[in-house]
């Protein structure tokens, strides 16, 4: 649910600010941060990692299978081995966050799940 409401405000930013700033209109904008997301899912969904440089890696990581609690029921679940998609950032965007004077506190992230 986060990921989801993540995205949403990621993908609302980027289109305002793609067509107030280029003069790109919104559906050639939105066009375009489809397809790459799209793309970057169907990359790692292949096993491929993504690099960017500057910027980051989409990364595939795997989870070693692992015995888990359902603490409702108070019994053993056997979690299978599995893999996850993830980011990692580079280290030249790590350090423009960390010099950046314009960052005071880390902002709250809401979390609206019910689970």
């Amino acid at each position: 649910m986060i990921i989801t409401i993540l995205f949403l405000c990621f993908r609302k930013y980027f289109l305002s600010y793609f067509q107030n700033n280029t003069g790109i209109p919104k559906v050639d904008v939105l066009v375009t941060l489809e397809t790459m997301f799209r793309e970057i899912k169907a990359s790692l969904a292949n096993g491929e990692n993504l690099y960017v440089r500057g910027f980051g890696s989409f990364i595939i990581k795997k989870r070693a299978a692992k015995i888990g609690r359902n603490i409702k029921k108070n019994v053993a679940v056997a979690i299978p081995e599995h893999f996850i998609p993830a980011f990692k950032p580079a280290k030249e965007f790590v350090q423009e966050i960390k010099t950046s004077p314009n960052i005071k506190e880390a902002p709250e992230v809401k979390d609206d799940s019910e689970d």
